[in-house]
């Protein structure tokens, strides 16, 4: 940053052809209402977009919105002196929770949730550089906000937040920049779903039909139908022959905040296992608190499933994964190779409709916020032999490669956008507007 071309300003240092001003100085700032929802012409066969807060938290990072889950009539909108903002303008989340933006790209109005922030002036304002900018001071907008049940920012507080205004064209060339990351983030989300939708098929698919046969039975245990040669056993049936197979971890109160230490034995939890990746966490237990909490050790090839909250994701713990214990969280499942693999159960468990149906039932109708040993014992599961387990295996983690590796994209894209809002909205680094826009812009 040359400091000769930049100014200190209230809202920090910024360049010195940018300028500070009032959100009121630029927009108008527009309020909304829910009209009464006893009067069904306000709400049957409505046309008209009415925006909540809701509808702007689905959004996953988008900066457009086009349409809203509930719409209201003309009658409505007349009747209850709303605004119908243009397109282009944008709204803002300020109740429950504050400080979600997006443009409309299509005419709509809104409810008390959220405020509408019309330009007044376009030959000076890029919305969708403003909308950019709203969502980068996310935190300073909830810290606005007040009331003690739940947050909200005042439009008078709105009106008199303190923003850059860098010229136009810059504005232009930075909403353009981060949209195409924008862009690009979506194309990866759109090639997850895809491989997503390809994962699920593959799995109901080679779980129940298994590779190239031609005859099969109707499982009632199961209900439905499996290879002739497949057999129906327990989870029971499959693990090793000997005490703690199956074993939950210690319970929270045997692993106390004050016991973890910097460095030593790691603890690993929920996090690892939905994610897959033993690396990640920071939880560490002394050498002799370890000692103590053995029986809940992991090795390679234990199966792992989630007991509590996200409960069923499954994951087989590498072996190149540091030693550790598992916290109270995770069921640990030590398979019997010579009649199942490691990471076909844990396909198994991690996806198959048929087990979260079995999971379901003996929950006595939900799924609980925590299983039991008792429960996991008495899946039943379909069992291939092992070489088609293993083929079988090999074709999900191959599926499961490729969507880690589209993850791990958009992780790195979603960092570059980061990194790019807090430089270039407040011009710490400058865009060149030329090269991004064309000599004409």
């Amino acid at each position: 940053m040359n400091e000769i071309n930049y100014q200190q300003t209230p809202i920090g240092k910024i360049p010195k052809d940018w300028k500070v001003v009032k959100v009121k100085d630029i927009f108008t700032v527009e309020t909304g209402t829910t009209p009464s929802t006893k009067k069904k012409e306000y709400w049957d066969k409505g046309d008209v977009n009415w925006f909540t807060p809701t509808d702007l938290s689905k959004l996953n990072g988008k900066t457009h919105i086009k349409d809203s889950d509930r719409k209201i009539t003309e009658k409505a909108l007349k009747e209850n002196n709303l605004t119908l903002m243009p397109k282009g303008s944008i709204i803002l989340s300020t109740r429950a929770p504050v400080g979600y933006a997006a443009v409309l790209e299509k005419e709509g109005t809104f409810n008390q949730g959220c405020k509408g922030l019309i330009s007044k002036e376009s030959a000076k304002v890029d919305t969708i550089y403003y909308c950019y900018y709203l969502l980068s001071v996310k935190h300073i907008l909830q810290n606005l906000s007040g009331g003690s049940t739940f947050k909200e920012l005042s439009k008078n507080r709105l009106e008199n937040l303190l923003i850059p205004l860098p010229p136009l064209p810059e504005q232009k060339a930075i909403a353009k920049v981060l949209s195409t990351v924008d862009e690009a983030i979506q194309k990866v989300d759109e090639a997850i779903a895809k491989t997503e939708r390809l994962k699920k098929g593959l799995m109901q698919k080679l779980l129940t039909k298994g590779i190239g046969h031609k005859e099969f039975k109707y499982s009632k245990e199961l209900g439905c139908e499996i290879p002739k040669e497949w057999e129906v056993v327990r989870i029971k049936e499959i693990v090793q022959n000997r005490k703690g197979a199956i074993k939950i971890g210690p319970f929270g109160s045997q692993i106390k905040k004050e016991e973890m230490v910097p460095s030593g034995i790691k603890v690993y939890g929920q996090e690892n296992v939905i994610k897959n990746d033993f690396t990640i966490g920071n939880r560490f237990i002394s050498k002799e608190k370890f000692e103590k909490l053995k029986s809940v050790e992991i090795f390679p090839d234990d199966v792992l499933l989630t007991m509590m909250g996200s409960v069923g994701y499954s994951a087989v713990f590498p072996s190149n994964a540091e030693k550790g214990i598992m916290d109270s969280h995770l069921m640990r499942i030590q398979v019997d190779k010579s009649k199942c693999l490691p990471i076909f159960l844990s396909k198994l468990l991690n996806d198959a409709y048929i087990i979260k149906r079995q999971i379901t039932a003996m929950s006595q109708g939900a799924i609980m916020s925590g299983l039991n040993s008792q429960i996991v014992k008495n899946i039943k599961i379909p069992l291939p032999p092992l070489p088609e387990q293993q083929k079988i295996a090999e074709i999900l983690s191959t599926v499961d490669k490729k969507l880690e590796l589209e993850r791990k994209r958009k992780e790195k894209l979603e960092r570059i956008k980061k990194g790019l809002m807090n430089d270039l909205l407040t011009g710490r680094k400058r865009v060149n507007v030329e090269m991004v826009l064309g000599k004409g812009g």
